[in-house]
């Protein structure tokens, strides 16, 4: 009879961690996938979006010798302020109060 409470024991011992770490990596599973689920249907709702409707340089009415030496215009996949954030990732004051920045929509 001792040695089934030292196998219960024993049993309890490992199988309760094991069960716990088992259930909480089950659970560490789901929690991602959903998190993957919502970043592809974010991904998706982006996709379908135009990119901005106007580029900067023709909201500002920039000259063509300015639009040839500028940034935003080489990358005009990018939206402006992203071209010119400092090497910290901050934006330029003039970006903050600039109409184009200003009217682009919101991202989700």
């Amino acid at each position: 009879m001792d040695a089934f409470f030292v196998l219960l024991g024993f049993l309890l011992r490992l199988g309760v961690p094991l069960g716990l770490t088992i259930l909480i990596g089950w659970w560490l599973r789901r929690l991602d996938a959903r998190w993957q689920a919502e970043g592809e249907a974010v991904r998706a709702k982006r996709a379908g979006q135009p990119a901005l409707a106007t580029p900067c340089w023709e909201t500002r009415g920039c000259a063509p010798e300015r639009r040839a030496t500028c940034s935003a215009a080489a990358q005009p996949e990018t939206p402006c302020w992203q071209v010119f954030r400092d090497p910290r990732g901050e934006l330029r004051p003039t970006c903050l109060d600039c109409t184009v920045f200003r009217g682009a929509p919101a991202l989700a």
